[in-house]
């Protein structure tokens, strides 16, 4: 439920093209019904969960640039190792995810997801920050999609070599 994961897997050609943009449509739908749910049920909330800087704009688009990036090295991984390796894809993703959160949510929100930064912003009226959190994600995927496939084929060249 990450368009900024979906993008990079269309980029690393493991997801179809011509499915993009009906599943991030159905993602941030979901995000929207999400939010809609929870601003029916808090409703002083002013915020909703809004992902929003402790610090500048730069240092959060720094972080959440870094942050989709390691993250999604680590679902590029998983999603191509071995059978047991996917046995754990969950726990690793879900603690890379905790990890990145505990240590960087504090001063940038630690989004890594612009659904979920999409979703409450627009429904809360606060989008001033909106671009970090839409922008930064899909690079820092991307860039992680270009880092894999250098890693990735030096890694098989060396297999394949006959030293």
């Amino acid at each position: 439920m990450n368009p900024a994961v979906t993008i990079a897997f269309t980029i690393a050609k493991r997801f179809p093209l011509k499915q993009l943009l009906p599943y991030i449509t159905s993602q941030l739908i979901g995000a929207l019904i999400a939010t809609s749910v929870l601003c029916y049920l808090f409703t002083a909330n002013e915020t909703l969960g809004t992902t929003l800087p402790a610090g500048s704009e730069m240092q959060s688009f720094i972080l959440e640039f870094i942050l989709s990036f390691f993250l999604m090295l680590v679902i590029i991984n998983v999603e191509t190792g071995s059978k047991e390796q996917g046995m754990f894809a969950g726990l690793a993703i879900g603690s890379t995810v905790l990890l990145e959160a505990m240590f960087a949510g504090p001063i940038c929100g630690a989004s890594m997801n612009p659904a979920r930064s999409i979703s409450p912003a627009l429904i809360s009226g606060h989008t001033e920050h909106l671009w970090i959190y839409i922008v930064a994600p899909i690079f820092g995927a991307a860039f992680a999609i270009a880092i894999f496939k250098i890693l990735h084929h030096k890694r098989v060249q060396s297999e394949n070599s006959p030293l």
